[in-house]
């Protein structure tokens, strides 16, 4: 695995060479160690293979059912809010769904390297998180990909020391983690600050309230020591501090209307989407079969999703660290574009991004026909499904 790749859920603007070199400072101290994925705990190198057991394939591919490619590669992390690819390639859902076209997987570790991954044709199809996302629509001015689909929402939140933070009005001159500089639950502490009234440099964290940026990996041990007072994280990060003594003082649920917004999606290259609708297609009746596996039986899917990740990151999760972080993630369908379009402001405010010009970003027809077929009701795009 190569040395502390960049994390998956970043906005970059074009001076990150400096910010980068201010997160670097303000981490000084903490042992550097290979990225753990914005909602991941362990993790290893990527790698390929084929989704699904050799017998699901080989009864699959026996129904007869032919799509317009033989292959098609797939990306997503070993984290529990990719659980949907995680449960429905360990279930074999999405091989039956695909029949006789096979599937090949590469996990990440990160989310640029996923989008690149797609960019150069390593992979067809992706599970990922909203910033990676953008920044791959707006680097290539709208051509490398589309969001097809929902994934996932929740699994965030803010825990500290109770001994230190007993509520949310004793923040200021504290010291507050995030995963990484400009990343997804970075750009939403910096949105809370402000809301709040405090007052932070939001490149080098220093201000009001301390934005001290600190991969998932690094951030438990960095918490023990005292050197971060608390930390605004993903799951499963947020229920392993919470077994440290921890204390969650606010799930970001509670700051969105709803309390839904999205930390993973479904994207396409384009090339892919425009060659192979079919198998588009039928990788998201796998995803929103899955989704309803998930709901049905959510015993069966954890312990799919915790499989998974023992084979992919060599290690499973504890269950006082699984079971209230598996509950906290909501798997649907809908992409939540509008939270989308929240987070991207929320990261132009800061000053993290600038504004981004998203139209186009969604094509969530062929969803809309799998949910169509079900006699579900259609998913909005908010505006941003045409140029």
């Amino acid at each position: 695995m190569a040395p502390s790749p960049t994390p998956s859920h970043a906005f970059v603007r074009p001076n990150a060479g400096r910010i980068r070199r201010s997160a670097a400072a303000a981490l000084a101290g903490l042992t550097a160690v290979a990225l753990l994925s914005a909602c991941g705990y362990g993790s290893k190198a990527a790698g390929s293979g084929s989704g699904g057991s050799a017998d699901t394939a080989a009864a699959a591919g026996a129904s007869g059912v032919k799509l317009s490619s033989p292959t098609v590669k797939i990306g997503y992390f070993a984290n529990l809010t990719h659980g949907t690819a995680l449960v429905g390639l360990q279930e074999g859902i999405f091989q039956k769904e695909l029949g006789a076209t096979q599937i090949k997987t590469q996990v990440f570790n990160a989310g640029p390297a996923e989008i690149e991954a797609l960019n150069a044709g390593s992979i067809d199809i992706g599970w990922i998180g909203p910033s990676p996302a953008i920044n791959g629509y707006t680097k290539s001015d709208g051509k490398s990909l589309k969001i097809i689909g929902g994934s996932a929402s929740g699994g965030v939140k803010l825990v500290v020391n109770p001994e230190k933070i007993p509520s949310l009005d004793d923040l200021r001159g504290k010291k507050i983690a995030t995963p990484q500089l400009g990343n997804t639950q970075d750009v939403a502490l910096l949105n809370y600050l402000a809301g709040k009234g405090y007052k932070v440099d939001a490149a080098s964290g220093a201000g009001d309230v301390s934005v001290v940026r600190t991969d998932n990996k690094v951030t438990p041990d960095a918490y023990r020591q005292g050197s971060i007072d608390g930390a605004w994280v993903p799951e499963p990060t947020a229920s392993k501090l919470v077994t440290l003594g921890a204390k969650v003082l606010l799930n970001e649920k509670d700051v969105w209307p709803d309390k839904k917004f999205v930390i993973t999606n479904i994207i396409v290259s384009q090339k892919f989407l425009k060659e192979h609708p079919d198998v588009v297609e039928a990788v998201l009746r796998g995803s929103v079969n899955t989704n309803a596996f998930i709901k049905a039986d959510p015993a069966k899917a954890k312990a799919d999703a915790n499989e998974a990740i023992k084979k992919e990151a060599g290690n499973a999760l504890e269950p006082a660290v699984l079971d209230p972080a598996w509950g906290d993630i909501d798997f649907l369908d809908d992409p939540l574009a509008g939270t989308l379009q929240a987070e991207a402001d929320h990261a132009v405010t800061a000053g993290l991004l600038k504004k981004p010009n998203l139209n186009g970003i969604y094509d969530l027809t062929l969803l809309n026909k799998v949910l169509a077929a079900k006699g579900q009701a259609p998913v909005a795009d908010a505006g941003l499904g045409a140029k």
